[in-house]
């Protein structure tokens, strides 16, 4: 396991003793739990290394406070003393919660001279409430803190370290976990690097929070009338005013967040309201894109709908094929059955079919207008096949698809027009299940395996994902050619697919790695499903030629794309590249 490790973990994890243990165990007061010990060990050992000596960032943890339990915002606020980095104020409000004994203990605080209490009169909400503690904050930066939640005793530390590393930066985020009522640590939250269209899918940034005090002055502070979400309406704002470069993902478990009765924590509908409030957030951030936002599959979840050009641009659906009849009429008839966007032609490429009846069948197709048929007379190599068939195709879109697609959902071509038209998205791909309702594709992750692997691979159809990310629109690396979306300009742009060097293999995952590379974002969406009738027209890898051509595939990826490929930025270097399904690294 330590070999398929990144480096920095892998050179780290050798070192670790018994003083590493007791670190954790008596220094953060949490107990080694919820199935991940091995990484808290690991990512304390990392964190305790971060040299203060050189880090000035001042930071100012506002949190606002209403009717907490007091023993567990005693906790928040000891979490807070307890933090190894000092340039640090806590600036309290209460939003008139009338506790006298909350307000007995607010008073004793006050005494410190980093710790800043605020008393409303009145209760305001957690808005108002929250800019009133902004109102009061000095600092470079600010950090968001619910009054029940804990700060791990380096989260000032490791956002100081990411501030001096990245000065140009705006906005940082950390991974987070649950703390429940027995005080055990549980459900880490390892979370990719900055993901534009997951966010747009849902909050997923959340905890800990850190932003730029001017950056926050600048949009207004928090919002009244966003109350529930209104994090994450702060969050979208923020990052409208910032570069991709500009937002940074600190991948360390830096916020405990509270998991008891009423907490969103424990149970998201325990807050139905954020959803809405959500919602109303994304609509506001989105309105000026002409883009419409609805509720999507699961609870605090969106789907965004951009819009299409009322020209309707013309899409060529390429579908390569040798003989496989059935398969290709099933493929063809679903296309027809089920595409409710209206302009487009499909691009039937025969690779030497010489079963009578195909040929007989895709004649008729083409004789009903159905397809146009294109001969490719080579031997199979399907990166060729593909690049040939684009110089054919009419429409300044392409669609990549495998004669054994069935499709499902009658708005799939609706959703990936609508997606490739954006200006800065390069490569759409579909959710595909297997015959039997299994995932076979939620996307690709780079580096499973040793090469790529598909995400999610055979979880059930309607299963949410690692934290929802099977219901949900996002960006990732890869996506498959089973089915996939590209402008025509930016398929040229990157040159194809590779047909010297991956002739069957990986083609697909190299050219979304190529579209990533020229500054474009791949997108995968569970809105656009189908049924992948996979390797029944090619078959498997069963013979030595098979074998050592594949062998070759491999290395060419890993020769061309290098470390960077166990690093993919839409997953987490603390969960696995053996499987396929999203478990601890």
């Amino acid at each position: 396991m330590i070999k398929i490790l990144p480096f920095f973990i892998r050179n780290h994890l050798k070192k670790i003793d018994w003083l590493a243990h007791l670190y954790r165990k008596y220094f953060m007061k949490l107990p080694i739990d919820g199935g991940y010990s091995e990484i808290q060990v690991v990512q304390n050992k990392l964190l305790s290394g971060i040299k203060l000596n050189q880090l000035k960032t001042t930071f100012s943890i506002v949190v606002p406070i209403y009717q907490p339990d007091l023993a567990l915002f005693k906790e928040m606020v000891e979490s807070v003393l307890l933090q190894r980095y000092r340039y640090w104020q806590l600036i309290l409000v209460d939003d008139a919660s009338k506790d006298k004994l909350l307000t007995e203990y607010l008073d004793s605080l006050a005494e410190d001279k980093r710790i800043t209490v605020i008393q409303r009169t009145e209760n305001g909400h957690i808005s108002q409430a929250s800019n009133d503690g902004l109102a009061a904050t000095t600092d470079d930066y600010i950090v968001l803190l619910d009054h029940d939640d804990l700060l791990h005793c380096d989260a000032l530390s490791a956002m100081a370290k990411a501030i001096d590393d990245n000065p140009e930066a705006k906005v940082f985020y950390s991974d987070e976990d649950k703390i429940t009522e027995t005080g055990e640590r549980v459900t880490p939250h390892f979370k990719p690097q900055w993901n534009r269209d997951l966010l747009y899918s849902m909050n997923y940034i959340s905890h800990l929070g850190v932003y730029q005090r001017t950056l926050v002055e600048s949009v207004g502070g928090f919002r009244v009338g966003f109350e529930g979400s209104q994090d994450y309406d702060l969050l979208l704002r923020c990052v409208a005013k910032c570069h991709d470069q500009q937002i940074v993902h600190v991948p360390y478990v830096l916020y405990h967040w509270r998991a008891i009765q009423g907490s969103t924590a424990l149970a998201e509908s325990e807050k139905s309201y954020s959803a809405q409030a959500g919602l109303k957030a994304l609509q506001n951030a989105l309105a000026g894109q002409v883009a419409s936002v609805e509720q999507g599959k699961l609870a605090n979840t969106y789907k965004v709908n951009w819009p299409i050009s009322d020209s309707l641009p013309l899409v060529s659906i390429i579908i390569p094929t040798k003989n496989a009849k059935k398969l290709v009429k099933q493929c063809i008839n679903s296309i027809y059955k089920k595409t409710l966007y209206p302009h487009f032609e499909i691009l039937l490429v025969d690779n030497q079919s010489d079963d009578l009846a195909s040929v007989d069948y895709f004649k008729a197709l083409e004789a009903e207008g159905k397809v146009r048929l294109i001969s490719y007379d080579k031997p199979f190599n399907y990166s060729a096949i593909n690049n040939y068939a684009v110089t054919k195709a009419k429409g300044d879109l392409l669609v990549l698809m495998n004669n054994d697609i069935e499709i499902l959902s009658d708005t799939w071509l609706t959703d990936m027009v609508a997606n490739i038209s954006r200006p800065d998205i390069g490569c759409v791909g579909a959710k595909l299940y297997y015959p039997d309702g299994k995932l076979q594709h939620g996307g690709v992750i780079t580096g499973l395996g040793g090469v790529a692997g598909h995400s999610h691979k055979y979880f059930p159809k309607g299963h949410p994902g690692y934290f929802k990310r099977l219901q949900v629109i996002q960006n990732l690396s890869a996506v498959t050619a089973a089915c996939l979306a590209v402008r025509k300009d930016v398929f040229q742009q990157v040159g194809g697919l590779n047909e010297q060097h991956l002739t069957i293999a990986f083609n697909d995952v190299d050219l979304c790695l190529k579209v990533q590379k020229a500054g474009y974002r791949n997108l995968w969406s569970p809105y656009i499903e189908m049924v992948h009738h996979e390797s029944l027209s090619r078959g498997t890898e069963d013979t030595p030629e098979k074998q050592a051509r594949f062998m070759r595939e491999v290395h060419y990826m890993k020769k061309t794309w290098g470390e960077p490929l166990l690093n993919d930025p839409c997953y987490s270097q603390w969960l696995t590249l053996d499987r396929e399904d999203f478990t601890l690294r």
